[in-house]
């Protein structure tokens, strides 16, 4: 009888888990508004129900139950508030209930993540309908003098994360907010950075970073990454990856890097030139910005990919020939 007990409770646990986070997954996925679903109106006296059989009828949820549920397990349910409402279309149910909770215009939203380059970060701007269009044919530099920035190359000066903002704010607050916040956290990690790192200043840490984020599969394996890379710079060792490379080609890159690509010479070829490149490849997070400033503390010179995300690490290149040979060529 016992056992019955503790299996029922086990199974209710389990489906009480299964739907707090199936729950929890529609709560923050965008709905995808069609353009006549955007503008909205709630009648005034409208309670929880009747307000979710609105957004119903007019095309904004599928179906009223889950929001209801959303809205209680909150306690949002009393706050909700009618007017009319001007929707970002890829709100979503959590970022609506926000907003007839405080009668005001839903907040937009962009995601900027970590390792992509400004390039598709500027272009996942142009694409959401909340951002007011204002450097669409405007170029790198013209856009840093614009937040006020001294650099006239844009890449990695700006922070990965999710950013919430009023409809019909101009793409260049958004940047502002990013560029700011990149500093911020620039600054204060390299306020605290290691001893004795190779660096001339910030900037060369946030290129060393954005390597880092780019060449790392596993996270755990970030300050073993900057490690290595810092052991190279000091010794002379020129850096030899593959995420500089790519970036030098730009456009040629078509998802393969070739022998001769390796040796075709570019700015940010690190097989053809000693040091770092001369700007960040791509935006880096928080965590591979700390392992550029906190590496980890090895002997080892190479790694190779062990082809489920990680690598295997060595001290010598003899030691990393037999790597490759078990790795790579699978013998």
């Amino acid at each position: 009888m016992i056992k019955r007990i503790k299996r029922w409770l086990f199974l209710s646990l389990l489906v009480t888990a299964a739907l707090a986070g199936w729950l929890a997954y529609y709560a923050v996925s965008s709905l995808k508004l069609q353009p006549n679903s955007q503008e909205i109106t709630i009648q005034p006296k409208s309670g929880l129900k009747s307000i979710a059989n609105q957004l119903v009828q007019q095309g904004v949820l599928t179906e009223p139950w889950r929001f209801i549920i959303i809205a209680k397990a909150l306690h949002k349910e009393s706050y909700l508030q009618a007017g009319d409402y001007t929707l970002n279309r890829n709100v979503t149910p959590y970022q609506l209930l926000l907003s007839l909770n405080h009668g005001k215009a839903t907040q937009g939203s962009v995601t900027f993540i970590e390792g992509r380059t400004f390039a598709q970060m500027r272009n996942k701007l142009e694409k959401n309908d909340a951002v007011k269009q204002t450097i669409t044919v405007l170029s790198e530099s013209e856009i840093l003098r614009k937040i006020g920035s001294e650099y006239t190359v844009a890449e990695g000066l700006f922070f990965p994360d999710t950013y919430y903002f009023d409809r019909n704010t101009a793409d260049t607050v958004m940047l502002q907010r990013s560029y700011d916040a990149m500093k911020s956290k620039l600054d204060d990690a390299w306020s605290k950075r290691a001893a004795g790192l190779p660096y001339k200043n910030s900037y060369q840490a946030l290129i060393m970073a954005s390597i880092v984020e780019k060449e790392t599969g596993k996270a755990s394996e970030r300050p073993m990454i900057a490690g290595v890379f810092i052991n190279r710079m000091r010794i002379g060792m020129r850096l030899q990856t593959d995420p500089t490379v790519i970036y030098g080609m730009g456009a040629q890159y078509n998802g393969n890097i070739r022998k001769k690509d390796l040796m075709t010479d570019t700015p940010y070829n690190t097989y053809t030139r000693n040091g770092l490149p001369p700007t960040p490849i791509a935006m880096p997070g928080l965590a591979s910005i700390e392992a550029a400033l906190h590496p980890a503390s090895t002997k080892a010179l190479y790694f190779v990919g062990k082809g489920d995300g990680s690598h295997a690490f060595s001290n010598s290149l003899e030691e990393h020939n037999r790597a490759v040979v078990k790795y790579q060529l699978k013998k």
